[in-house]
């Protein structure tokens, strides 16, 4: 198989992988498990398996220097509140929207690039906000009470955000930016966990998954959406590129539109599909103009 073929291949698993968050979570709080406790489950065990595939099966080095334990920390927190927040948006709105409207990142990258970093804020960029802006009106009344997805909207934005800071410090914090990304993604989960131990009253309110199929569902959360999207994704792009691997991100939404209407009977009508179309585009564009600079 080509590598191109093969780079495209892992990209879509990648992405769709990522999009099955709503297919483990949406399960462990309709046993009420609360989302603390959910995101506990799933960075715990990722942090578990993905430690012991590195350092057994991949021969990864985990040592840190004295310079990157400050950074790391710092956005493993951030990264944590960013899942924190999505999945509390998921009893707010429709896991699908919620995905699609996490999707509009790049966005909010490009936009702190130009304010605190001085990058040219350029007409496709100004355009494609206009588009997002848009799509996210468009998905805005989905169906129940008017407040309540505001909230959720409001909520997902800010773990949208949150997704944003983490990704420009990636790119910007000297210490770590050349760091492998297989060591940073195990340290941001390990350094992460440290809000929901907080959150949890140092795990004195973690709630117990006291049935097999709740430890599937958690197991899964952190295996499919967690450790397999991230393996997928680094060798997507270190066979097809950065740019190509982003534009196949737009998967993750649709994966997460799928289920939730064919699992969880969440309501698609034409006005969210044009609303998703906009938010793509949108995002697309960016992502190519970022290519083309």
């Amino acid at each position: 198989m080509k590598e191109q073929t093969k780079g495209l291949l892992y990209g879509a698993a990648a992405s769709s992988s990522y999009g099955t968050n709503p297919l483990f979570a949406l399960p462990l709080y309709a046993a009420r498990i609360d989302t603390n406790s959910v995101l506990f489950y799933r960075y715990a065990l990722a942090v578990l398996i993905y430690g012991i595939w590195l350092k057994l099966v991949k021969k990864t080095s985990l040592k840190l220097e004295k310079n990157e334990v400050l950074p790391l920390f710092f956005l493993g927190i951030l990264f944590s509140l960013s899942s924190l927040t999505l999945f509390g948006a998921f009893k707010y709105i429709d896991a699908g929207i919620a995905c699609t409207i996490l999707f509009i990142y790049p966005a909010l990258v490009a936009l702190i690039m130009a304010i605190f970093f001085k990058e040219k804020l350029t007409k496709t960029i100004v355009g494609s906000i206009i588009l997002i802006s848009i799509g996210i009106i468009l998905l805005y009344k989905n169906g129940g009470g008017a407040g309540l997805n505001l909230h959720g909207v409001l909520i997902v934005l800010s773990s949208a955000l949150l997704y944003a800071v983490y990704m420009v410090g990636v790119k910007t914090i000297k210490s770590i930016k050349d760091m492998g990304s297989e060591k940073m993604s195990f340290y941001v989960m390990l350094f992460g966990l440290f809000v929901y131990i907080i959150n949890l009253k140092f795990c004195t309110q973690l709630q117990m998954l006291n049935r097999p199929i709740l430890w599937v569902y958690a197991f899964g959360l952190a295996l499919l959406p967690t450790i397999i999207s991230i393996e997928t994704i680094n060798i997507a792009i270190k066979l097809i590129g950065s740019t190509k691997t982003a534009i196949l991100g737009a998967l993750e939404p649709l994966t997460a539109v799928f289920f939730g209407v064919v699992v969880f009977h969440e309501h698609l009508s034409f006005r969210i599909v044009v609303g998703i179309l906009f938010v793509l585009f949108g995002v697309m564009q960016i992502v190519l103009h970022k290519q083309k600079a």
